[in-house]
Order: structure tokens, then sequence, then C-alpha cells
């Protein structure tokens, strides 16, 4: 069976998902810049698929996998110290 997301919304920090097994997770929103510095109106301008969450508007694609396994946004690898 595959996970879904089925609702979302936000508070100050933190990103909730309702997910089609019943649970629902909170995901920081500083894991993902891009919603971090969004707008109300941009944070609430998504669409929902089979696989994760989409943000036109942010250039974001988030997966529910990639949230079930504690993973933000891994477009930005960190610095390696030497």
């Amino acid at each position: 069976m595959t996970i879904s997301a089925k609702k979302i919304h936000f508070d100050d920090t933190t990103m909730w998902v309702e997910l089609s097994d019943a649970r629902t997770i909170g995901v920081p929103l500083a894991w993902f810049p891009r919603l971090l510095h969004a707008s109300s109106e941009q944070l609430n301008s998504f669409e929902l698929s089979a696989r994760g969450i989409h943000w036109e508007a942010l250039d974001e694609d988030i997966s529910v996998e990639g949230l079930l396994a504690g993973r933000g946004d891994v477009t930005h690898q960190p610095h390696q110290v030497a």
C-alpha cells in the first residue's frame, strides 16, 4: 500500500501532513528553506499527488517517502569540513 498525503496545514514553524494511513506527522519548516521563507498564500498553494506535495510557484516538491524517512531539502548538500 502506498502512503500518500491527504491534508496539509501549517503553523509558524511546522508543516503538518495527514497521511492516508491515519497518521499525522509534523515536519519543521526549517528543513525546507523555500517553505520557511514563503508567504501563507504561497504555502497554501500546493498540489497533492499519490507520491507527494508540489508547490509550482516555489519550485518545491516533497515526497511522502522522504518525509517518513526524515529527509529535508536534499537539493543543497551541506558543506564538508576537512
